[in-house]
């Protein structure tokens, strides 16, 4: 089941780096699955190796400040189904945001419940205080 720490998603989708934001601004970090559909059904992924390298490259260019060093990408069996285990820490350079959006309500993301909700800007300002 989708928790405060773990998300599925079926396939690489826009959604993906919004899920990994909130995962590493989430005090525990989280889980995000790939080859799976909330409802648990395991559907798998084609093509392993390069949807492994398209995640690692999204995580390095698409989030700031940089997340290297606190995410692994693993690939695991589900049945005979390749599944992605995509597994990220709580950084310690909070906020993390979507590069595009930059720091504010439409690039950071929080986990609340099982899904990932866009931080209020209070919330963004007590953090980035916290880190400088």
């Amino acid at each position: 089941m989708e928790s405060n720490r773990i998300e599925y998603k079926r396939e690489l989708s826009d959604s993906f780096e919004r899920s990994a934001v909130a995962c590493l601004n989430y005090h525990e970090g989280g889980v995000i699955y790939i080859g799976i559909q909330d409802d648990n059904k395991v559907v798998g992924v084609s093509d392993v190796d390069s949807l492994q390298l398209a995640i690692k490259d999204r995580l390095k260019n698409n989030i700031l400040p940089s997340c290297l060093g606190l995410f692994d990408v693993i690939h695991e069996k589900r049945g005979a189904k390749d599944i992605i285990k995509v597994t990220l820490a709580s950084g310690s350079e909070k906020p993390y945001y979507l590069k595009k959006y930059g720091m504010s309500e439409k690039g950071c993301f929080t986990r609340i419940g099982s899904s990932s909700e866009s931080m209020p800007t209070r919330m963004i300002e007590d953090l980035f205080a916290r880190r400088t």
